[in-house]
């Protein structure tokens, strides 16, 4: 797994429509070219490498160091793709802001319309969303969730999140391939502008914490209340990771008694729940810290080229003849190697040996 990080100002605006619609014709056309000569699967793979999604924006021509090239490259996938991701076997849900939050119901809909089996899918993208949102509490509040997935329930999730305070983008990267655990050590990648420190309960390091806010979510309400105000009052060392004034114990008795009704068998259910969100964590948090000696991490999971020019200019403006011709090798190869015709692939394939 390849890790690493990228530098992703917070820039406001949007692509411009002559490019735009140029980044939906050259995404899909590299899409089809990967698929076509190593399969659907590797473009998940290459999805989920935060380097090559750099890079694939940085070819589009976006800024290179823009929060944007996250939400404006899974866009112009999702537009290049979508008449054709039946054929390719590629499909594409989600997206910033409002979309992101139709995610569930626009798998739904085209895993029913294709008859694959959805369930497992909108669990994943239900999952991850909670992980990076209510999990790992690093600063960063998630705005945008692409979901791509194969009809063999292969997927990939490209999500991001901002902070307000530091006017920097990160952004989360997931792949089924290799996954074990929703709840340990669960990203292929993180990407971000720099280190920090959060509450981390995802961490191998806070399976201790993990396992005794299980049990604490068995406990009776009244009780983790009661222990909560300890907690509280006990220490609160100016240093602590946990933003321990944002807590407010008698606003989370409903969530707690809501916990307890469940009681779910394990920490991915509790995170699962409805309404379990970074507060209650927060709380159930200290709470093991307290009562078990059971610490979370507050390990920061971030680990850290232009052939069309940038949006902004930057190393050079877009030029525009040169990118509708990148088109248009790309689309003719493509469609003559499918007749049988391999030429065209195999001279883009040799021009490796000179380039690596």
């Amino acid at each position: 797994m390849r890790t690493g990080v990228a530098y992703l100002p917070l820039h406001g605006g949007k692509a411009p429509p002559w490019l735009f619609q140029r980044m939906k014709r050259l995404a899909r056309e590299i899409t089809l070219l990967i698929v076509d000569l190593y399969g659907v699967e590797e473009m998940l793979r290459r999805l989920a490498d935060p380097y090559w999604f750099q890079a694939f924006g940085c070819l589009l021509g976006f800024d290179w160091h823009s929060s944007g090239v996250t939400t404006t490259v899974c866009g112009a996938l999702k537009e290049g793709l979508k008449e054709i991701e039946g054929e390719i076997g590629l499909y594409i849900a989600g997206g910033k802001g409002k979309v992101s939050r139709k995610t569930p119901i626009e798998i739904e809909t085209i895993c029913d319309r294709d008859s694959i089996d959805g369930a497992p899918l909108i669990y994943a993208s239900r999952m991850a969303a909670k992980v990076d949102s209510a999990a790992l509490q690093d600063g960063y509040s998630i705005y945008h969730h692409t979901f791509f997935f194969t009809p063999k329930g292969r997927w990939a999730v490209i999500q991001q999140g901002m902070n307000q305070t530091t006017r920097f983008a990160r952004r989360y990267h997931w792949l089924s391939e290799g996954l074990k655990d929703f709840v340990c050590e669960p990203h292929w990648a993180v990407c971000c502008d720099q280190r920090g420190r959060g509450l981390n309960l995802v961490a191998r390091e806070s399976a201790e914490c993990r396992s005794a806010i299980e049990v604490l979510s068995r406990e009776k309400p009244e009780s983790l209340l009661r222990e909560g105000r300890k907690a509280i009052e006990l220490y609160l060392p100016r240093e602590h990771p946990i933003p321990m004034e944002e807590i407010r114990l008698e606003r989370l008795e409903k969530k707690f008694i809501h916990i307890h009704e469940h009681s779910p068998a394990n920490f991915e259910e509790l995170l699962g729940l409805e309404g379990v969100g970074p507060k209650t964590l927060q709380a159930l948090s200290l709470i093991a810290e307290l009562i078990h000696g059971a610490k979370p991490s507050f390990k920061d999971p971030t680990r850290y080229s232009f052939a069309h020019g940038g949006k902004d200019g930057h190393p050079y403006p877009v030029n525009r003849k040169v990118y509708d011709q990148s088109i248009e090798v790309l689309k003719q190869a493509i469609e003559k190697s499918r007749l049988g015709d391999r030429e065209k692939i195999e001279a883009l394939l040799r021009l490796r040996e000179f380039t690596g």
